[in-house]
């Protein structure tokens, strides 16, 4: 399943070692947002397997994870002197 690639892609970015402004400028790779939008597209088309609908789901609990990790290190960045 490809979102275990992008599972594991977050994963290596938060274990290497973060800073809120690594955080901010974090963006996935250009196959997983490929991949998202090859879902999001079969899902407009109402065609999606029951994998790739599960697929789609971690891709959207990922991307809040990302938002909200993101919102967190701007006021974080935005609190320093």
């Amino acid at each position: 399943m490809a979102s275990n690639s992008v599972y594991l892609e977050i994963v290596d970015f938060f274990a290497s070692g973060t800073t809120p402004q690594t955080v901010v400028d974090f963006q996935p790779s250009l196959a997983a947002q490929e991949s998202a939008l090859e879902l999001l597209e079969l899902a407009k088309q109402d065609q999606l397997t029951p994998e790739q609908a599960s697929e789609l789901d971690h891709f959207t609990e990922l991307e809040h994870i990302l938002r909200m990790a993101k919102a967190r290190a701007r006021q974080i960045l935005a609190a320093r002197p």
